[in-house]
């Protein structure tokens, strides 16, 4: 006998765009351009989203994975991948941008890559890239080989 107790999880996910009007990313450009698409704001404070792909590099949806500080923001690795097996990704960017204007990625900034690559190649949902962003510009890590 199960417990009345218990909670149901519902797991859903659902688009309004159709397959054929998905915005695809083709390298570090498209991905800057589809941040810049969906970003709130610049200055002050610090936010990171990501993008889910599908097999095709294809925009799924976006999803604010946080809003921080002026010099920071957490990134939780099982939010990012709870975010991305409900949309049935098979690939995902990261974005955060740097309020200082500074596109030079930081320890933590690296840190926090590497440990979202690792669960990504162990969930076979690779991290494909991982952007800072400004307003003047971008820098891909996967560009730069720090991916």
């Amino acid at each position: 006998m199960v417990p009345e107790i218990i909670a149901e999880v519902q797991i859903t996910y659902s688009s309004k765009v159709k397959a054929c009007d998905r915005f695809r990313v083709t390298g570090s450009k498209d991905a800057a351009t589809a941040f810049r698409s969906i970003w709130p704001s610049y200055e002050h404070i610090e936010f990171i989203y990501m993008l889910m792909l599908n097999r095709q590099n294809q925009v799924l949806g976006c999803h604010q994975i946080s809003k921080g500080g002026m010099t920071g923001t957490v990134v939780d690795v099982r939010v990012v991948f709870q975010v991305a097996l409900k949309s049935c990704a098979t690939s995902i960017l990261l974005g955060h941008n740097h309020p200082s204007g500074n596109l030079d990625p930081s320890d933590a900034d690296k840190k926090i890559t590497r440990q979202l690559k690792e669960a990504g190649a162990l969930l076979e949902i690779p991290v494909i890239d991982h952007l800072i962003l400004t307003e003047a510009g971008f820098l891909s890590m996967a560009d730069e080989g720090l991916l």
